[in-house]
């Protein structure tokens, strides 16, 4: 079968790293679903294994992926109301709480310990298997499974977001990003009031179009303290966040686009009874939730470019760039 894979590993050229070839059917694990795999995006987790960050070259080749929609070739096993035919989308964490894997194992991603979603087929445990929203396409639909489910639990998560409801006010760093996009979108779906900063006119423009109140340069004062903080940028624009948010709000890292050791701003912290929130996609029960949310306010993911599985090094190339907005997704149908 087709597979966008990391043959091994390189830290400062990652697309060195990068193969699309043919690999052998993976065996389906006891309580597992294969998914015939019509879209997935390209999220920043696939740049970081092809340079190394989570992924060792012991563990390659290994195919990428971390989100996936497609159609069921076969009746799952423990999938409820899903049958042969049926389009899915998945949650790709698995080990967190046993469903498919052996008792006690870690947490991980798709293409960490278990291969990923960028191939003509995929696998997940049965029970991460959902319906795809009715109202979205299959490109669309592959974007909720990384960078939205993200948003959303960073968003509104009771254990590792935000906590933030109806009414409040959300800074997002960094407009044009995947998680950066749906963050803005969610948010103004439910009605925050939402900042977003961009170092482009035309990406402060666009995060406008999707719903955003204001947008603003990197590093400019805000009208006001806002009641949380969503930073995927990292060193760039933590000290920003952290004299954005207003004395006991949240601060939610889910990223470190432009390093990860920025000034900590320890005395803000501590003295302004400030909560700094780390977060890693979300729970399988967020994701349900999320897909809900997505199909009754008809949220459409932005979709900057599509690619053929065939042109993978293109779309990774495009990501790299950083001049997108949304996702770039791969299509393997």
């Amino acid at each position: 079968m087709q597979a966008v894979y990391a043959a091994s590993v390189n830290a400062s050229d990652p697309l060195a790293a990068l193969e699309v070839g043919d690999v052998p059917p993976m065996e389906l694990p006891a309580g597992w679903a294969r998914i015939a795999v019509h879209a997935t995006t390209v999220n920043h987790h696939d740049i970081w294994s092809l340079k190394g960050v989570g992924l060792s070259a012991a563990q390659t080749p290994m195919i990428l992926g971390t989100d996936v929609c497609g159609v069921l070739p076969e009746e799952p096993v423990g999938a409820t109301g899903l049958h042969a035919g049926s389009e899915v989308v998945a949650y790709t964490v698995v080990g967190s709480d046993g469903a498919g894997v052996l008792p006690g194992e870690r947490r991980s991603i798709l293409s960490e310990c278990y291969p990923g979603t960028m191939a003509t087929a995929t696998q997940v445990p049965a029970a991460n298997l959902f319906a795809k929203p009715a109202n979205l396409s299959a490109e669309e639909a592959a974007a909720l499974g990384t960078s939205w489910l993200t948003a959303y639990s960073m968003l509104f998560s009771r254990e590792h977001g935000a906590q933030v409801q109806p009414g409040d006010s959300v800074l997002i760093q960094g407009a044009g990003g995947g998680v950066s996009t749906a963050a803005t979108m969610l948010a103004h779906a439910a009605g925050l009031e939402v900042f977003v900063t961009s170092r482009s006119a035309a990406k402060r423009g666009r995060a406008a179009a999707l719903g955003a109140h204001a947008t603003f340069e990197p590093g400019v004062r805000l009208p006001h303290k806002v009641d949380a903080v969503l930073d995927s940028v990292g060193s760039a624009t933590w000290s920003h966040s952290i004299k954005s948010v207003r004395p006991g709000g949240t601060v939610v890292t889910c990223g470190a686009t432009s390093g990860d050791q920025p000034g900590a701003e320890l005395t803000r912290v501590f003295f302004q009874d400030i909560r700094i929130q780390g977060n890693t996609m979300g729970s399988r029960e967020d994701f349900a939730r999320l897909l809900r949310f997505v199909e009754h306010a008809d949220l459409h993911p932005p979709i900057d470019a599509v690619y053929a599985a065939a042109d993978a090094r293109a779309a990774f190339g495009r990501v790299i760039a950083g001049d997108v907005f949304g996702k770039v997704a791969l299509t393997f149908a």
